[in-house]
C-alpha cells in the first residue's frame, strides 16, 4: 500500500513512533483535584528543576528531573508515577530526593498512550490508558532513563535506585528483576497479584526468584485494592527464596497514605516510611 493511502486510514490506536504527552503536566493531574490542605510543597531552593526530554525508542518522552544546582555526579533514583503520570506530587517528590543529594528523574510513562491529567474520571484513566501500556515498553523507557542520566554527566549510576507508588510500585518490582545493575528499590503499596495479560504478563510474586536487587515494599493493611493475604503471600514468597527484600505493612493504613494531596494521606506511616526508604537507599548503595 502507497505511503499516501496508509495516511487516509483512520487510526485506532497511536502506533509505537507517535507520542501522545510531548511536556509534562502543570499542577495537579484533574482527577485528584481539589487535593488536600496537607500536601507538601518542597522549594527550589539550591536545586536544578525542571522538563527535559529522554531518548527512547522510536522518539522521546518528557520527564521531570531535579538535582542540586552544583556538583556532581550524583546518585541516580528513578521515581515512577501513580495513574496520575508525572503531575505536581511526583515532581515534589523528585524536588525531596534533590534535596538529599540525588539525581531524580520522573519520567511520563504513559507518553505514547494518553494525557492522564486531563481526564477526571479514575475507571476512564484505567480503561484508555493504563491498561494498553506494556511493561516491556515500561522497562525499556527506565533503561533509557538511566542512559540519560549517565550521559548527562550528573548521574552516578553505579548509585542507582529506584521507587514508585501505587502503579509506580508494581513497576518497581518488575525493573528490580530486570535491570542488574539497580542497587535497591522501594515499592510503595504497588499491586503484587493479579490477572496477567499480553501486555502485563508477569506479577511481581511471579518474580521473586528473578530479583536482581532487594526492594523494600511498604504496604497499608487496609488497602482495600491489595489485600493483606496477597501481601503475606509475596513476604513468604520472598522468605522462601532467601530474598534480602522485605515488606513492611502498616496497620489500620489505607492505600495512598504517603500521597499527602489526598485524604489518604496519613503523615505518621508516610514520614516512618520515607525515613525507611533512605536508609534502604544507603543501606544497599544507591546513596
Amino acid at each position: 500500500m502507497r505511503e499516501d493511502a496508509v495516511s487516509l486510514l483512520p487510526k485506532t490506536e497511536f502506533t509505537r513512533r507517535e507520542f501522545v504527552v510531548t511536556s509534562l503536566a502543570a499542577g495537579f493531574a484533574m482527577a485528584v483535584q481539589p487535593v488536600s490542605g496537607q500536601t507538601i510543597t518542597t522549594n527550589t531552593i539550591g536545586l536544578t528543576a525542571d522538563e527535559v526530554k529522554i531518548p527512547v525508542e522510536s522518539g522521546e518522552i518528557p520527564a521531570y528531573r531535579a538535582m542540586p544546582a552544583s556538583g556532581g555526579p550524583f546518585p541516580v533514583v528513578l521515581v515512577v508515577q501513580e495513574i496520575f503520570g508525572v503531575h505536581e506530587h511526583i515532581k515534589d517528590i523528585c524536588r525531596r530526593f534533590a534535596k538529599s543529594g540525588h539525581l531524580a528523574v520522573a519520567p511520563e510513562l504513559f507518553a505514547r498512550q494518553g494525557d492522564v491529567s486531563k481526564m477526571p474520571d479514575v475507571n476512564e484513566i484505567i480503561s484508555k490508558v493504563v491498561s494498553k501500556v506494556p511493561d516491556a515498553e515500561v522497562m525499556s523507557d527506565l533503561d533509557a532513563v538511566v542512559a540519560w542520566a549517565q550521559k548527562s554527566g550528573k548521574g552516578d549510576t553505579s548509585k542507582l535506585g529506584i521507587t514508585g507508588f501505587c502503579w509506580g510500585g508494581r513497576i518497581v518490582w518488575l525493573y528490580a528483576a530486570h535491570n542488574p545493575r539497580l542497587k535497591a528499590g522501594v515499592a510503595w503499596y504497588g499491586r503484587l497479584l493479579g490477572q496477567p495479560s499480553d501486555l502485563q504478563p508477569k506479577n511481581p510474586i511471579d518474580l521473586v526468584a528473578s530479583l536482581k536487587a532487594p526492594v523494600l515494599g511498604l504496604y497499608g493493611g487496609s488497602d482495600q485494592g491489595i489485600p493483606v493475604e496477597t501481601v503475606e503471600k509475596m513476604r513468604q514468597a520472598l522468605q522462601a527464596a532467601g530474598s534480602k527484600s522485605e515488606i513492611i505493612l502498616y496497620p489500620d493504613t489505607p492505600h495512598g497514605f504517603h500521597a499527602d494531596y489526598r485524604p489518604s494521606y496519613r503523615p505518621e506511616q508516610a514520614k516512618d516510611g520515607w525515613k525507611r526508604l533512605q536508609e534502604w537507599f544507603k543501606k544497599y548503595g544507591a546513596a
